[in-house]
């Protein structure tokens, strides 16, 4: 599992973890039923506290993308479709509300960002 922590990041390592791990799991690369690496090994290879991958893990836990079994491990819980869609949406809307500040600043009308939409569909 490949997990990059950006120092230069203004998010906290530990939501650095936690978002990638939920992507993976939330894209397919992590499948159900799948045991993560050990609290203590993930840290050691990312060279960070412990403390800090298990504010992650629990985080993860919290949420319903994982769970621990005592003396086994951390594996991913099975997904809820539904779960998996609202998170999508989410950052469909986070992504949109950012193309709006942007066309804003530009000058760009609705009507224009929806002609870059469709010439970059018919482009894919």
């Amino acid at each position: 599992m490949d997990i990059i922590i950006k120092n230069s990041s203004s998010q906290p390592i530990y939501e650095q973890i936690y978002s990638q791990i939920k992507d993976m799991i939330l894209n397919g690369s992590l499948t159900e039923g799948e045991m993560l690496p050990s609290i203590r090994g993930l840290a050691k290879d990312l060279r960070i506290s412990v403390i800090t991958t298990k504010r992650a893990y629990d985080e993860l836990e919290r949420e319903g993308f994982v769970h621990t079994v005592g003396g086994k491990g951390c594996f991913v819980a099975g997904t809820n479709r539904e779960l998996i869609r609202e998170e999508n949406l989410k950052k469909i809307e986070a992504h949109i509300r950012e193309i709006r500040r942007l066309a804003r600043s530009c000058g760009l009308s609705e009507d224009e960002l929806l002609e870059i939409f469709r010439i970059l569909e018919v482009e894919e």
